[in-house]
């Protein structure tokens, strides 16, 4: 036992100060985001989902870090990583749509001037929905209608629609199409 240890010792000592510093660049950026996302005025709902992006890319690169100091063999690693990538491409092919929500949901995060709590209304030929926003996640809008019923609208179907926001500075509508 004594004697594994001792083999061990260096690679436990490195995965010590890993997880130290993993710590430390989480509670850096955990800072950092709010600060940066406060002075732009983002929601408390985008400071969460930028913070869990922020979080999935510290741990990434913390297990290719780990990968390395265990010494993992390289070749399976990459036979691993290529295996679960195949599985999860033929996933998002058989369910592209899955794909393109998740990529709405981040235009929309990132670069549509909709913000949660306001009044909306997208426009569709079939059906119109018109509400406050509650939230954007990663797959769905969801909009509370004055019925006080949610309505959820799939991301990549609102980037095709025209939707009328009503801004709270101005109080006027304002159409913006997508």
């Amino acid at each position: 036992m004594n004697e594994l240890f001792t083999t061990l010792r260096l690679e436990i000592i490195e995965t010590i100060v890993l997880i130290v510093a993993m710590i430390s660049v989480k509670l850096a950026t955990t800072k950092a985001i709010k600060r940066i996302l406060t002075s732009l005025e983002f929601d408390l709902q985008r400071k969460r989902i930028s913070q869990k992006i922020v979080n999935l890319f510290i741990l990434l690169v913390g297990g290719i870090v780990l990968a390395g100091i265990w010494n993992i063999d390289r070749k399976e690693l990459f036979v691993f990583f290529t295996s679960v990538l195949t599985i999860i491409g033929i996933a998002f092919f058989a369910q592209w749509s899955i794909l393109s929500n998740i990529t709405a949901s981040l235009i929309l995060f990132f670069n549509h001037p909709l913000r949660i709590g306001q009044f909306i209304q997208v426009f569709d030929k079939d059906y119109m929905v018109e509400g406050k926003l509650e939230d954007i996640s990663f797959f769905f809008m969801h909009v509370r209608t004055k019925e006080n019923q949610i309505v959820t609208i799939p991301n990549n179907l609102v980037l095709q629609r025209t939707i009328l926001m009503k801004m709270e500075t101005s109080k006027e509508d304002i159409t913006t199409e997508l």
